[in-house]
């Protein structure tokens, strides 16, 4: 009799949250519908009673498009009860910029999630962490320190050799390939994110990923696990009291997932306190990249930093930035390369625009950059129908507000649907096609740095990416000289699969395995790094 009585006893407690958690809601809900300050924001229909519309998206659907399509039925502002929280969807530019401007200083506040704890460093990491004085501190250290104009350009080198060192990779595979009648097969899915890898890895830690080794695949892998489980709704999220049950083992899965990340960032900080124990200097120099700068400045402080400890900040800031720097980058150029591939007239142009600036006779160089206008329009499209972060990060609001009309009570999670505002026809014309030139015509003063609500991959006010010049110049360097430097094509005679995968990030979900061959003269490529 012992088993059946607790688990009658266990369902009893639980079936007590979950009703009481329910009603404290609707309770919280009325009183704010009836404060007088606006009017109800509308809810989507479909909501059952205890996980809400939890239900809705357990379907294979990635959730952006999901929320797009709920948005064309209920509007453009609207909410979902997901477990015990109201979660306010936006879904164009002027309820965006609404959250994001008027009431930036509300909304600029993130959700603890069990991913922010157990993988964020129990919300130490910057992209997690609630709006307050260690954010602002955190935040203020790396624009100064990684993110100003003036270190970006200290670390162009990096950059530059990394890019020029794989571009020579590329085109040695391609020779051991020569004495085939076939092109050379190429994942450029995996080609992107290694040398993404690379240049973050050198620009935060001062080391170079190694090319090829297991260790650093498992690496990678883990690094798009992340992404997967931050992206994922999670029901303990919605309904706390059912934790304990890990239901989907999530729990279980993020303290894997943290531990295998955590390895990789103590073994270069445990590097980088010898640097500093033999007095090594740890300055400006990239060899000690970020790390070195951020343990040596916390360390002469002596002092934890609102109740985070130094190794804590280092490591969560460190991983942050890699993080944000490595998945988001590379997703974009995938999209970029598989859209161009998809699309060879406009690929063509764009390496008509590169042999009138650069020639055929050297790499592109980054004072090119500025001259070539339709490469930028092309990566300015990619981010438009393929937003790295379709939903942004989480907000919530720390205080009530207005948006809309509507009133929006504190404790509201809001979700930003950048992929349906770059979508919405009443902006975009034929919004679901690739058309570079949108933005050298109708569409030419709008860019991608937050002031312009139809268009904000990065998003906006305070939780705006800093690292948008870097990813920007990155990305126009690497796309720039892989079609510059070599001729694509599909192996098969079909269009590229386009499927999105699930997650923070909006990752391509197959490979992108091209047909690669040089398309430059051969003492190009043997130029001395």
């Amino acid at each position: 009799m012992d088993l059946p009585l607790s688990f009658i006893f266990s369902v009893a407690i639980i079936f007590c949250f979950l009703v009481f958690g329910h009603l404290a809601w609707i309770k919280a809900r009325a009183n704010s519908s009836n404060n007088g300050k606006g009017k109800k924001v509308p809810e989507a229909a479909g909501s059952w009673p205890i996980i809400g519309h939890l239900h809705l998206l357990a379907g294979s659907q990635v959730h952006h498009k999901l929320l797009g399509s709920m948005a064309d039925k209920f509007g453009p502002i609207f909410t979902l009860k997901l477990g015990v929280h109201p979660v306010l969807i936006v879904s164009n530019s002027a309820m965006a910029k609404e959250c994001l401007t008027t009431n930036d200083r509300v909304f600029a506040s993130r959700p603890r999630s069990m991913a922010s704890e157990l993988m964020g460093y129990n919300c130490g990491m910057i992209g997690f962490a609630p709006y307050g004085p260690y954010w602002r501190e955190i935040r203020k250290i790396i624009v100064l320190e990684l993110l100003s104009q003036k270190r970006l350009e200290m670390i162009s080198h990096i950059r530059v050799s990394e890019v020029k060192s794989s571009i020579l990779d590329m085109y040695t595979t391609c020779k051991i390939n020569e004495g085939s009648s076939e092109m050379t097969k190429v994942d450029l899915k995996d080609w992107f994110g290694n040398l993404m890898m690379n240049i973050v890895g050198r620009v935060i830690f001062g080391v170079c990923f190694s090319r090829g080794q297991q260790n650093d695949d498992e690496y990678k892998k883990t690094i798009r696990r992340f992404f997967e489980l931050t992206g994922a709704f999670v029901p303990s999220d919605a309904i706390p009291g059912l934790r304990w049950l890990d239901f989907g083992g999530y729990e279980k899965i993020m303290k894997k997932t943290a531990i295998e990340m955590d390895a990789v960032i103590n073994g270069w900080l445990e590097e980088h306190k010898k640097m500093l124990s033999f007095k090594q200097q740890v300055d400006e120099s990239t060899d000690q990249g970020f790390m070195g700068m951020l343990l040596s400045r916390l360390e002469e402080a002596k002092e934890d930093l609102y109740g985070f400890s130094t190794d804590v900040v280092v490591k969560s800031t460190c991983m942050a930035l890699l993080l944000a720097a490595t998945d988001t980058t590379s997703a974009t150029l995938t999209w970029a390369l598989a859209l161009l591939v998809n699309n060879p007239l406009v690929l063509q142009k764009s390496q008509k625009e590169l042999e009138k600036y650069v020639g055929k006779d050297r790499f592109v160089e980054e004072s090119d950059l500025k001259n070539l206008v339709y490469l930028q329009a092309i990566i300015k499209e990619t981010m438009r129908l393929y937003p790295a972060a379709p939903l942004s990060v989480p907000h919530v609001s720390t205080d009530d507000c207005i948006v809309g009309g509507y009133t929006i009570p504190k404790g509201t999670r809001l979700l930003v649907n950048l992929w349906k505002i770059h979508h919405d026809p009443e902006v975009w014309t034929d919004p679901f096609e690739f058309q570079p030139e949108r933005f050298l015509t109708s569409n030419k003063e709008i860019d991608v740095k937050g002031k312009h609500f139809e268009l904000i991959p990065f998003s906006s006010g305070r939780r705006i990416c800093p690292g948008i010049t870097f990813s920007l110049e990155a990305m126009q360097l690497i796309l720039a000289n892989m079609i510059h430097g070599f001729e694509f094509q599909n192996p098969s005679n079909d269009q590229i699969d386009m499927t999105e995968s699930p997650g923070l990030a909006n990752v391509k979900a197959s490979s992108l395995e091209l047909l690669v061959s040089p398309r430059l003269p051969p003492h190009v490529y043997r130029v001395s790094i």
